[in-house]
C-alpha cells in the first residue's frame, strides 16, 4: 500500500516535533493518556443527549497493555473513535487539534475539559517508537480503519476489523542506546509509576492488567468534608517526601476570570538541605488534573518558598509541549492571589495556634525575613505583621505586641543584636533599658539589622540598637556629668586612642554603661555585627565598622587607668591594651593574640 505524506512541511516539521519540543521522552505516554481522555469526554459529552451511546460515565476507561517481548505498548479507550477523514484530519496534518475545533463547537464548552489543544501530542510518541498503528472505530460508523506510520515517511489508512468503538494506539518501541533504555517503557513499574507521577488524576480509570493505576478524583477536587485529616496527612506524606507533619493546610477554590483549585501546606519543619542551593523551590502544576510542572516557581515568592502543594488550573495558557507556562496574565493573577492566602493563612496561626506558629518560625522565619530585605524591601510592609523575635521578657514577641505594651515613657523599639539570645542578654549595653523596665528584642540572625533598618519603624515607633551612640535612655543629668568628665580626663582618652592605634576610630566616655567596663561601638553605619556578617561571604570586599572603645567613667577600671596615666604610662598602656581586649571578647570578635592577652593579663596582676 503506498504511503501518503504529511500535510505539514512533511518531514522537516515532524522531526522538529519530535526531537525539538518535549524536554523529557517519559512525556509521550502523558500526551496518548491525555488523548485518550479527550476521546472520551466527547463520548461522554455526547451520551447526554443521545440515548445511543449506550454508556454511562462508569463504563468509560483507558486500558494499558504491555508485551515485552515483542516490545509492544497499548493504549486502548472507549471514547468516540475516528473516521477515516478525522484520521486524515488529525493525524496527516501535524498541530491539527480536533479536540481543539470538538471544544470550539460547545455552547458551553466551559463544561467540559479538553486537554488537547495543538494537536501535536500524539507525534511524542515517535520519540521512544519506530512504528506506531492507531486502529479506530468512531461512534455511528460500522467500519474501523488503521492508520499506522514509521515516522517522517509518512503513514498509511485502511480498512480494519474492531469490535468497539474507540481507539487503540500501539507502539513498538525502538531499540535501546546509551542515552535511553526504551525497553524500560514495557516494564509494569516503569509505566506506573509515569501515570502516577503525570496522569494520575485523568478522570477516568487507567488500567493495566486489570488494575487500576489512577487515583482518578484528586483531593483538591473533593468537597472538603469528604477529605480527613488522615486523608491529608497521606497525601503530604506520600506526595512531597515529608518526614514530619505539615503546620497548616491551606484549600484555594477560586471561580471568575481565572478559575483554579489549590491545595497547600505549610511545613512543620524544613526539609533537608532547604537552606542551600540545591533546594527547589515551587508547586507542582496540573492542567485539568494532567500534570505541567513538578515544581512552578512563578507561582511562590521566594519569601514563602517552604510552601508545598498543587495548583490545577484549566484556565492557563501553556506551550505548545504542555512541559511549561507561557507567561500570561492568568499566571499572574494566581500567584498574587496565592501570595495573599499563604500570608492570611500565616496570620491566622500566628492568632489562633502560638505554639505551632513559634515552631514554625524557629524553621522557616529566616526565609521571611530574607523576603523582606530582597529586591530593595518591595515586601517588608506586607510581611513584617508575621516576624517574632525573642524577648527580654523571655518568651516570643511580635513588633505589635512590643509596641502595644511600651511604657508612656518609652520613645524606641530597642534591640540587641548578637550571635544567641545568651549573648544578647549579657551584652552590658542592655543593662540600662532593662532597668528602666523597657523590653529589649534580641535579634540572632545576621539578616536582622537589615529587616529593622528597612522598617525603620513599626506604628510610628522607630527601631534603636542599644549600641547606638545615643539610646536616648540617659538623663540629661547624667550626660552632662559624662560631658564634663570626659573633659576633664581628655588627655586620658587620648592617651588611649593612641595606644590602640588603628584599631579603634576614637576612644570615648559611655553614656550606655551602668556597672560595665567597657564596650564596642561603631561611628558607622556599619555595625560590629554587621562587620562579622560581612567576614563570612567569599570574596566579599572588606567591610569594617569603625570601632570605638567605650570606657565607663565611673568603674574601677577607669580610675585605675587615670592613676596609672599620672604615674606609669607603661602600666597604663596595659590597662588600655586589656580593656580593649575585654570589649572584643564581650562583642564576640576574635582576639588579635589570646597569648598577649593572657601576658598582660598576668602582668598587670
Amino acid at each position: 500500500m503506498p504511503k501518503k505524506q504529511f500535510k505539514a512541511e512533511s518531514k522537516k516539521l515532524l522531526d522538529l516535533m519530535i526531537n525539538s519540543i518535549y524536554t523529557h521522552k517519559e512525556i509521550f505516554l502523558r500526551e496518548i493518556i491525555s488523548n485518550a481522555s479527550d476521546a472520551i469526554d466527547k463520548l461522554c459529552y455526547m451520551s447526554l443527549t443521545d440515548e445511543n451511546v449506550g454508556l454511562s460515565r462508569a463504563n468509560f476507561k483507558i486500558e494499558i497493555a504491555l508485551d515485552p517481548s515483542q516490545r509492544k505498548l497499548t493504549v486502548s479507550d472507549n471514547g468516540v473513535g475516528m473516521t477515516r477523514e478525522t484520521l486524515e484530519q488529525n493525524l496527516g496534518t501535524i498541530a491539527k487539534s480536533g479536540s481543539g475545533e470538538f471544544k470550539a463547537t460547545l455552547e458551553n464548552a466551559e463544561d467540559i475539559d479538553i486537554i488537547g489543544q495543538f494537536g501535536v501530542g500524539f507525534y511524542s510518541a515517535f520519540m521512544v517508537s519506530s512504528n506506531v498503528t492507531v486502529l479506530t472505530r468512531a461512534y455511528g460508523s460500522d467500519t474501523a480503519y488503521e492508520w499506522s506510520s514509521n515516522g517522517a515517511d509518512g503513514y498509511t489508512i485502511k480498512e480494519a476489523e474492531k469490535e468497539t468503538v474507540g481507539t487503540c494506539v500501539t507502539m513498538i518501541l525502538k531499540e535501546d542506546d546509551d542515552n535511553e533504555k526504551y525497553s524500560d517503557f514495557c516494564e509494569k513499574w516503569r509505566v506506573t509509576g509515569l501515570v502516577k507521577k503525570y496522569s494520575d488524576y485523568i478522570r477516568y480509570p487507567i488500567i493495566l492488567d486489570g488494575e487500576t493505576l489512577n487515583s482518578m478524583v484528586p483531593l483538591w477536587q473533593r468537597p472538603k468534608s469528604e477529605v480527613t485529616k488522615e486523608d491529608l496527612d497521606k497525601f503530604y506524606k506520600d506526595k512531597f517526601a515529608a518526614s514530619s507533619d505539615y503546620a497548616k493546610v491551606i484549600r484555594v477554590d477560586a471561580e471568575g476570570t481565572v478559575e483554579y483549585k489549590a491545595l497547600l501546606f505549610v511545613p512543620q519543619k524544613a526539609p533537608m538541605g532547604y537552606y542551600t542551593t540545591e533546594y527547589k523551590k515551587g508547586l507542582e502544576l496540573y492542567s485539568s488534573g494532567v500534570m505541567i510542572m513538578t515544581d512552578c516557581e512563578d507561582l511562590v515568592p521566594e519569601c514563602f518558598r517552604f510552601i508545598r502543594g498543587v495548583v490545577d488550573s484549566p484556565s492557563l495558557s501553556l506551550n505548545i509541549s504542555r512541559e511549561m507556562l507561557q507567561h500570561d496574565k492568568q499566571l499572574r493573577v494566581i500567584a498574587a492571589n496565592i501570595e495573599k492566602k499563604i500570608k492570611a493563612a500565616l496570620e491566622e496561626m500566628l492568632r489562633e495556634d502560638r505554639v505551632r506558629y513559634e515552631e514554625f518560625f524557629t524553621q522557616f522565619g529566616l526565609q521571611i525575613k530574607y523576603g523582606m530585605v530582597s529586591d530593595y524591601g518591595m515586601r517588608a510592609q506586607e510581611l513584617k505583621d508575621l516576624l517574632v523575635f525573642h524577648s527580654s521578657r523571655g518568651s516570643y514577641e511580635t513588633l505589635k505586641e512590643y509596641v502595644d505594651t511600651m511604657p508612656e515613657a518609652q520613645e524606641y523599639i530597642y534591640y540587641a543584636r548578637a550571635a544567641s539570645v545568651e549573648r544578647a542578654a549579657d551584652l552590658p549595653q542592655a543593662e540600662m533599658a532593662r532597668d528602666k523596665g523597657y523590653e529589649i528584642l534580641y535579634l540572632t540572625d545576621d539578616v536582622d539589622e537589615f529587616v529593622v533598618s528597612i522598617l525603620g519603624d513599626f506604628d510610628g515607633k522607630k527601631f534603636k540598637s542599644i549600641n547606638d551612640k545615643d539610646t536616648a535612655l540617659e538623663s540629661e543629668d547624667k550626660k552632662e556629668e559624662v560631658e564634663k568628665q570626659t573633659q576633664e580626663t581628655q588627655d586620658v582618652l587620648t592617651f588611649a586612642k593612641e595606644t590602640l592605634g588603628s584599631a579603634v576610630t576614637d576612644v570615648r566616655l559611655s553614656h550606655k554603661l551602668k556597672s560595665h567596663p567597657v564596650c564596642l561601638s561603631s561611628d558607622n553605619d556599619v555595625t560590629i555585627e554587621m562587620e562579622k556578617y560581612f567576614a563570612t561571604i567569599p570574596n566579599q570586599t572588606e567591610i569594617k565598622a569603625q570601632r570605638v572603645l567605650e570606657i565607663n567613667g565611673s568603674h574601677k577600671a577607669f580610675r585605675a587607668l587615670c592613676d596609672a596615666f599620672d604615674s606609669d604610662k607603661e602600666r597604663a598602656a596595659t590597662i588600655v591594651k586589656i580593656l580593649y581586649g575585654e570589649a572584643c571578647l564581650i562583642a564576640d570578635l576574635p582576639i588579635d593574640s589570646p597569648s598577649e592577652l593572657a601576658n598582660l593579663i598576668s602582668e598587670i596582676m
